[in-house]
C-alpha cells in the first residue's frame, strides 16, 4: 500500500500544478535535514573557536608549567614532545628557564636545564648560562601559531558554511 502527499503549488482550478511527494522526495528531504544540522555545527564550531581563543592563554599556563615540572625528565613522551617543541621553537620552558627550577628534572641532572636553553644547545647547560642568553620561553610562540591556527579553522569553518 503507497500513500502519496498531494501538495498544491497553486490553486487547483489554475493550471492544476501539484508536488508529489514520494518516499524519494522524502530521502531528500532527510538528506537536506542532515545538511542544515551540520551546516548549524559548522559555524557553531567556528564561532566557538574564534570567540574562546582568548581562553587558549589560561589553559596553556594551568597545564603547561605543572607538566613541565613534573613530569618533563620522567615521563619520555613528555620530554620527546617538549624537547621538540623547544628545539623547533628555539625556546626555554613554558615562560623561560626557571620554569625548571625545582623540577624532577633538575634534581635528576644536578642543576642543570635541557640544552635547548643555552645557545647553540650546549649540554649540559646551567641556569647561570641560560640566565645571560637571550633565549626565551615558549609561551609566546606557542600562543601566536595557536591563535593562527585558530583564526584558519574559524575561516575554514565559515567558508566551508557558506558553501554549503
Amino acid at each position: 500500500m503507497k500513500t502519496n502527499m498531494l501538495l498544491w503549488l497553486a490553486e487547483p482550478d489554475q493550471h492544476n500544478v501539484a508536488f508529489i511527494v514520494t518516499p524519494c522526495n522524502a530521502f531528500l528531504l532527510q538528506f537536506f535535514s542532515i545538511i542544515l544540522v551540520i551546516f548549524i555545527s559548522e559555524v557553531a564550531a567556528g564561532v566557538v573557536a574564534l570567540a574562546y581563543s582568548s581562553f587558549a592563554e589560561n589553559i596553556l599556563r594551568a597545564w603547561a608549567t605543572p607538566v613541565l615540572q613534573n613530569d618533563y625528565g620522567i615521563d619520555p613522551m613528555v620530554t620527546r614532545i617538549w624537547n621538540t617543541t623547544m628545539t623547533d621553537l628555539k625556546c626555554c620552558g613554558f615562560s623561560n628557564y626557571t620554569d625548571f627550577m625545582g623540577s624532577e628534572f633538575e634534581d635528576q641532572k644536578e642543576n642543570g636545564l635541557p640544552p635547548s636553553c643555552c645557545l647553540n644547545n650546549i649540554d649540559p647547560c646551567s641556569p647561570a648560562e641560560a640566565a645571560h642568553l637571550p633565549v626565551q620561553g615558549c609561551f609566546d610562540h606557542i600562543l601566536k601559531i595557536l591563535r593562527e591556527k585558530t583564526i584558519t579553522v574559524g575561516g575554514i569553518a565559515a567558508g566551508v558554511g557558506l558553501l554549503e
